[in-house]
């Protein structure tokens, strides 16, 4: 195996775990606000409901995070591949590749996590005025 094949099946291992990890909290989302929600409805506390937006918040955040990782080891990916054999060092570090405009506030605020988080949270709203 070459040393560019090997460095670039480094980083999409990292790549790989780090959208495992994200669809991972999109389940916990689902159910931990789920569970909020049945709690709600049990007890007849609004205080469930306004918890619930801790898991969602924090959820899209920590799914924001993992988002700008994984574009930024894309990035690396995109880098390492075009070099020559004898520039392989096994480097992780992404910082060497070009990484301008790759924020976390962008991958926080892209399409697929506003409209997969965004519809937990409007739930959410939805559930506390219909609960009043």
């Amino acid at each position: 195996m070459s040393k560019v094949q090997g460095h670039l099946e480094m980083i999409q291992g990292v790549v790989n775990r780090l959208s495992h990890n994200s669809f991972l909290l999109k389940g916990w989302a689902v159910v931990l606000v789920s569970a909020l929600f049945a709690l709600a409805a049990k007890d007849k506390n609004n205080l469930f409901i306004i918890l619930a937006y801790f898991p969602a918040v924090s959820f899209w955040c920590l799914d924001g995070y993992f988002l700008w990782q994984e574009r930024l080891f894309r990035k690396l990916y995109d880098h390492v591949r075009v070099l020559n054999e004898d520039d392989i060092d096994y480097s992780m570090n992404y910082n060497i590749a070009d990484v301008d405009g790759v924020t976390w506030s962008k991958s926080f605020l892209s399409k697929t996590l506003i409209a997969f988080h965004g519809v937990i949270v409007i739930s959410i709203i939805i559930v506390m005025f219909l609960s009043r």
